[in-house]
């Protein structure tokens, strides 16, 4: 069963239940880099243009005070010795510096997530140079030098935007990791090039082919027989069997001499035949994802579902399970759920959870089926998620009714007021907004003539207070009295001008928005078709 859990992952991979040692065919981990720096989430206008209001969605700086307790724990209990011995070389030299307090963070999961990696099963780690060498060192150590199967560079075409002294920097760094010898590797191919193409000329059938060596570059005794006056060099060897050669020869697909003997460089390779060039550890196809593109989400960190389909592709078998365990926007869950792979995601912000529901409905329809674990689904659970987060709270009770959160910098007290918003359209190039206020705690008569007050100052056409405990009589007497507002292009309907819902009866399904259509706040994904397949070759 497909899974999307919220929540931090190193408590989720720790759960035997849902990650039984050896059950995960792939998993692609794009963390935290330790850049330095604020990523936010971009959310659409009513107008469908990118808002300028952006969404705090994670901090990637790191601290030692954070992280000390986890290093001590971690090299108090794991039980493989060189990685303690490795993570205290580190601390040895980095001291309690931010990218110590970064890789205090990282070991753990990655020994948690090499436990639960089948035999056949593949990391791909997505970093940048900030923290790629720690990273190399790290997983050598985990999964054992011997396992390490390539350093891909991904080329994104184009350079961060931010000064530098130095070299601009266009490409990303993806360590690829194998569970044992036995890994599942699927080989990738890209369209020839001009050069490449230039290699082929038509037959007298009009077939397009290249000629390739029918020798290879070893010294095999058993291969270096005479074959039609014809004897490999000492250095080299017939690239097939004596059999092959003959039925190659019977088929028309070897060069001959004006004499009538084969050439060496003489197999006719048709293009109709191939599968083109073989990918190498250089990716410079695959573009990042333009300002302009539908694909965009506006997620910061957003990679390109070519580069996930690709990686999915090669390393995850028909059926397999795909693990993210830091999914953001959905990538991989996506590329996954499009080739008809098993999936398990997993995010510590409601928010990139809610996009990526969202996303996969933008894409496949209401059809997709998924298991939603770690989040409220009763008042005790969201009681508990408010004692304990109030951000992320708020972020997830917001995600009941869809609307979208007040945008970043705006601290409380500097929210005038503003929770989440609803949008929706009053004609075709004119839109109208709902003003929601959540409340996680107590709430009494007055919150209900605060929350009026800020619609009216604002000038917004509605309310909502959205509250965990149950408001009383006299609240809904007095939201009742605040009176109604007309919607023309809905029919000249009425709504109510002041709304309160429990966040226990939309869970229910017993409470719902009372409000024209509103406008979903993501950036919509685009509609993908039928599962694909891919073609390779298993190795």
């Amino acid at each position: 069963m497909n899974q999307l859990l919220f929540g931090d992952n190193i408590n989720w991979l720790r759960n035997v239940e849902i990650f039984p040692s050896g059950s995960v065919d792939l998993v692609y981990l794009d963390p935290p880099f330790n850049s330095n720096a604020d990523y936010n989430v971009l959310f659409k206008e009513a107008s469908g243009d990118e808002s300028q209001a952006q969404f705090h969605a994670f901090t990637d700086t790191w601290h030692w005070a954070d992280a000390a307790q986890t290093y001590a724990e971690f090299v108090e209990h794991c039980p493989n010795a060189a990685i303690v011995e490795m993570m205290q070389s580190f601390y040895s030299f980095l001291r309690s510096s931010p990218m110590m307090a970064y890789l205090a963070m990282m070991a753990p999961r990655l020994v948690e997530l090499h436990r639960i990696l089948k035999p056949t099963g593949s990391l791909y780690l997505h970093c940048d140079p900030t923290a790629s060498h720690y990273l190399r060192m790290l997983l050598d150590g985990i999964f054992g030098v011997d396992n390490f199967v390539n350093e891909i560079v991904w080329q994104r075409s184009t350079a961060h935007n931010m000064k530098t002294r130095g070299f601009v920097r266009t490409n990303d760094i993806i360590l690829f990791y194998a569970k044992s010898e036995k890994f599942y590797f699927c080989e990738q191919y890209t369209p020839y090039g001009p050069e490449q193409m230039s290699r082929f000329k038509a037959d007298e059938n009009g077939r397009l082919y290249k000629a390739e060596n029918l020798t290879f570059s070893t010294a095999n005794p058993s291969r270096q027989f005479e074959w039609r006056g014809q004897k490999p060099p000492m250095n080299r060897s017939w690239g097939a069997s004596l059999e092959q050669l003959e039925k190659w020869l019977a088929e028309g697909r070897i060069l001959l001499k004006k004499n009538g003997s084969p050439r060496m460089d003489g197999l006719k390779v048709f293009l109709e035949e191939t599968r083109g060039k073989p990918l190498t550890t250089n990716w410079t196809d695959i573009k990042r994802i333009g300002n302009t593109s539908a694909e965009r989400l506006h997620y910061q960190t957003q990679k390109p579902l070519a580069l996930l389909e690709r990686i999915v592709a090669a390393s995850c078998s028909p059926g397999g399970l795909v693990l993210d365990p830091f999914c953001g926007c959905g990538t991989a869950v996506h590329a996954a759920q499009k080739f008809g792979r098993q999936w398990i995601g997993i995010d510590i912000t409601y928010l990139a959870i809610n996009l990526i529901k969202h996303r996969l409905e933008d894409s496949f329809g209401k059809d997709v089926h998924y298991e939603e674990k770690g989040q409220p689904t009763d008042f005790a659970s969201a009681k508990r998620l408010a004692e304990l987060d109030k951000w992320q709270f708020q972020q997830w009770a917001l995600s009941l009714i869809d609307a979208r959160p007040r945008k970043t910098g705006e601290g409380k007290g500097a929210d005038r007021g503003v929770d989440g918003m609803l949008y929706f359209y009053e004609s075709e190039d004119k839109f109208q907004k709902i003003l929601v206020q959540i409340k996680g705690g107590g709430v009494q008569r007055n919150d209900v003539s605060t929350l009026l007050g800020d619609v009216n100052n604002q000038k917004f056409v509605g309310g909502i207070l959205l509250t965990l405990e149950k408001p009383t009589q006299p609240m809904r007497i007095e939201a009742a009295e605040a009176g109604r507002y007309t919607s023309k292009i809905w029919h000249d309907k009425d709504y109510p001008k002041i709304q309160i819902l429990t966040m226990e009866g939309l869970l229910a399904g017993t409470e719902r928005v009372d409000a024209p259509p509103q406008e979903n706040p993501f950036a919509k994904a685009q509609r993908e078709g039928k599962p694909e397949k891919q073609d390779g070759l298993k190795i």
